[in-house]
């Protein structure tokens, strides 16, 4: 079966994180890059031994040595970059957060609608093998009831500059789209469902974006303690409690290990012991999409990223209201 042919368009560090793991997916290969400046495309396709390097995203969406696309842009590009891409048809793999708001991710249904084309979010923590099998204790019942989550997400990106990306409003800046969708994407994966109730605690960078937020949601019979910060560096595990164990996972955005409590005791300890950062997972499931012919992704269809969105846009108002229900 014919190879996937990728084109990744932009060229920072998660494209250079994404660039690096395809050697690890025997099924694709990058044949295209693109970015604003002409300079940044060809060192990037240097790097890389990459044959074409694009100036600007029209270019690389009109390559027909390209069949998808990776989409590597600032937050706030996403909806325009991805349903361009789509209407050129090419596949497409946006890097998260897909959207910068539920409107957003509804448009962009509509554009898949529309074009009959293949997006999935890249939430690569959803395809790492630690965190599948986590996922499978939990619904073996190895852990019994679940009881809470606990998720945060934390690295200090100082000094603080509001036109640094991070920060900077038009781009979509802020510790909550930056960080804070995975450990909102992980109370997703293990509760599928929506809380009854949320209460933040947020501060501000000079220019009003989140810098740092605490987030407590309650569910019927669960609740979910979860974080994101800009101004330190949290633990970055996350924890799935049961009533009758729980399961740690270390660096769980980036999780290479799932251990299994029963009280205060070890019972299972799971290393996927990978030489990869971790990206080659989730390009080997759009690989696997996209030559079988399938329109979406089972593991995280757009319908998983709309409520990552509508999640996020309830925390988002409560920033700024100050945090009242």
């Amino acid at each position: 079966m014919a190879k996937i042919r990728w084109g990744i368009l932009g060229t920072g560090r998660i494209a250079h994180s994404f660039a690096r793991d395809l050697r690890f997916v025997l099924e694709g290969e990058v044949t295209a890059v693109a970015s604003r400046h002409v300079r940044s495309a060809a060192e990037f396709a240097g790097a890389y031994g990459i044959r074409r390097a694009h100036t600007g995203a029209e270019a690389l969406f009109s390559d027909p040595k390209v069949d998808a696309v990776y989409i590597a842009t600032p937050h706030a590009q996403h909806l325009a970059d991805s349903a361009a891409a789509l209407r050129a048809g090419k596949a497409v793999l946006c890097e998260k957060p897909v959207t910068v708001s539920a409107v957003e991710c509804h448009a962009l249904q509509g554009v898949i609608a529309e074009t009959g084309g293949y997006l999935m979010e890249g939430m690569w923590t959803y395809f790492l093998p630690a965190i599948q099998q986590a996922l499978a204790w939990v619904r073996a019942g190895r852990i019994g009831r679940l009881r809470h989550v606990q998720a945060d997400f934390g690295y200090p990106q100082l000094p603080y500059d509001p036109l640094r990306r991070e920060y900077a409003v038009a781009l979509g800046g802020g510790c909550l789209l930056e960080l804070g969708v995975y450990p909102v994407a992980l109370a997703w994966l293990f509760t599928k469902a929506d809380p009854e109730e949320i209460q933040i605690m947020a501060r501000h960078a000079p220019n009003g974006v989140v810098d740092d937020l605490a987030m407590l949601w309650r569910y019927p019979d669960y609740t979910a303690n979860l974080g994101a910060s800009f101004r330190c560096k949290l633990r970055n595990w996350a924890y799935v409690v049961g009533e009758e164990g729980y399961i740690a996972i270390p660096d769980f955005w980036r999780a290479s290990e799932a251990i299994h409590y029963r009280l205060d005791e070890c019972v299972e300890h799971y290393r996927d012991g990978r030489a990869s950062l971790g990206f080659n997972y989730e390009i080997s499931a759009v690989t696997a999409d996209l030559q079988a012919g399938r329109r979406e992704s089972a593991v995280m269809p757009l319908r998983t990223s709309l409520k990552f969105q509508e999640h996020m846009d309830r925390v988002a108002a409560l920033a700024k209201s100050g945090g009242s229900p």
